[in-house]
């Protein structure tokens, strides 16, 4: 009688921890997948403003003379942005993707902003304003869906960097997603020259 019950004990208990663990990797899933759906919510932000760069470069030539060698780094940088799989989120492959669209956006205000120099009736069109003023909330969007993205990450690795969820992390495989960091030089203040 004894054995018996000994025998249920043990097997009460094994039961509750694979009940435990089991449960513990469902919370990390969800977690997880949490953080996977904020970075498809990243990437269509960028996406937006990947289809911008196309939108500029129609306004711009629809402004008359323009010289099309301003926009070949736009179109050559909107080209070379990468695709990055929700399910290789690393540090380095984050920030290897911001690179990308960093370098995109750059070459496309370089370009908008030799081509308003040079043809400065530009800004007062109505295609131009239009345009400015949707880059303007993309860029802001794009912000939103950065932080809600580091913010389901940070909670993902929290959860399974904690003992003991950690021991359950490491059986089913769970590894830490990265974040999105600022740009580098994004630290200083950009000078008042650059902006005019």
């Amino acid at each position: 009688m004894k054995k018996h019950t000994a025998l249920w004990i043990i097997l009460g208990i094994v039961a509750v921890i694979v009940i435990w663990a089991i449960s513990a990797n469902n919370k990390m899933n969800v977690k997880q997948e949490n953080a996977t759906s904020k970075w498809a919510d990243v990437q269509a932000d960028y996406q937006r403003r990947k289809d911008l760069v196309e939108q500029a470069i129609n306004v711009v030539k629809g402004a008359g003379n323009y010289e099309s060698g301003t926009l070949e780094a736009v179109i050559k940088a909107r080209n070379n942005v990468p695709q990055l799989d929700a399910n290789n989120l690393t540090e380095e492959n984050i920030a290897n993707f911001q690179k990308a669209y960093d370098k995109m956006a750059q070459e496309m205000t370089r370009a908008i902003n030799v081509t308003v120099e040079r043809y400065p009736e530009l800004t007062a069109t109505k295609n131009y304003q239009e345009f400015q003023a949707q880059i303007e909330g993309c860029e802001n969007r794009i912000n939103v869906s950065r932080k809600k993205f580091n913010d389901a990450v940070r909670e993902y690795n929290t959860m399974i960097r904690l003992f003991p969820n950690s021991v359950i992390a490491s059986l089913f495989g769970h590894k830490a997603m990265g974040y999105f960091q600022a740009s580098e030089g994004a630290e200083e203040a950009p000078s008042t020259e650059a902006l005019l």
